[in-house]
């Protein structure tokens, strides 16, 4: 008996380890994720950009406490998108805690959400929160959660602002905070002639610098030949001055000059005439 234990006992613990590594092997669940309110048909592609623009947030959790005397002590928990406490299977993206008998209350649910958003603001409405007792007619609960822009923080300042419930319906609650995905995009400050602008200029010292290395190390010019192309650029100067010449002269070319010099014509002829008195009678 006692031998034919042993092959039993190894296959059961090869099953117990096999079982295990099954179970390290599995894929966690998939968190829940904000589903806009109505058919998922008529979601707009607005929406999906916004949520799509949330999602650095996602990973992050927020909280704030607030005391008011010694009836009101909660703790607030907000997820962007995500379940607050994924084991509940609540939907909770933010629920309120009582600090003094531990009693949670979801303001607002993911799987209830809207979305929508202005020029460096992003509106986040959780609905379908736990009903009101005696406030609001007894109607669910909302978190309108508004998101504004501040460049180079990704999340920050989460703090509740309000609290309306003396109201007969649509009673809320308000939060806020900042992050750099309100923010639109930045534009280019230079135009497309700066663009080109500096493309040449950068061509033109590229060209400059790399052919007078080239000159002077790999050919051995010196002085003003070691600018690349130099016999070019000069043949083409001459070129434009010719050019510039022969379009800018107001007179023909053949023209006599308004002004005469004193040349050596006039020179000889004024001393001859200077000399006649020398002459004999």
């Amino acid at each position: 008996v006692s031998r034919m234990s042993s092959p039993c006992h190894t296959s059961a613990v090869l099953l117990v380890f096999m079982a295990l590594a099954v179970g390290v092997g599995a894929e966690q669940p998939k968190e829940r994720s904000c589903d806009v309110i109505g058919d998922e048909s008529s979601e707009s592609q607005m929406e999906r950009a916004l949520l799509k623009k949330l999602e650095p947030l996602s990973e992050m959790r927020f909280n704030v406490t607030v005391e008011k005397g010694k009836t009101e002590n909660y703790i607030y928990h907000f997820r962007v998108c995500r379940e607050v406490n994924s084991t509940l299977h609540d939907f909770g993206g933010l629920v309120q805690t009582d600090r003094q008998n531990g009693r949670t209350t979801v303001i607002g649910r993911i799987n209830e959400t809207q979305v929508f958003n202005g020029s460096d603001w992003i509106m986040l409405i959780y609905k379908g929160g736990d009903s009101y007792g005696r406030h609001c007619s007894g109607e669910k609960r909302r978190a309108v959660i508004m998101i504004s822009c501040k460049r180079g923080v990704t999340a920050s300042s989460f703090s509740i602002i309000s609290e309306e419930r003396e109201k007969e319906q649509d009673c809320f609650y308000l939060f806020e905070m900042d992050s750099n995905v309100a923010c639109p995009a930045e534009d280019s400050h230079l135009s497309v002639g700066s663009i080109l602008l500096i493309t040449f200029a950068s061509l033109i010292a590229v060209y400059i610098i790399g052919g007078f290395l080239y000159q002077r190390l790999v050919v051995g010019a010196k002085g003003m030949e070691q600018f690349p192309h130099f016999a070019f650029w000069q043949d083409l100067g001459n070129l434009v001055a010719d050019g510039c010449d022969f379009v800018c002269r107001s007179k023909p070319r053949n023209a006599p000059a308004a002004y005469r010099g004193v040349g050596d014509d006039q020179l000889g002829e004024e001393s001859e005439e200077r000399d006649d008195h020398l002459l004999p009678m």
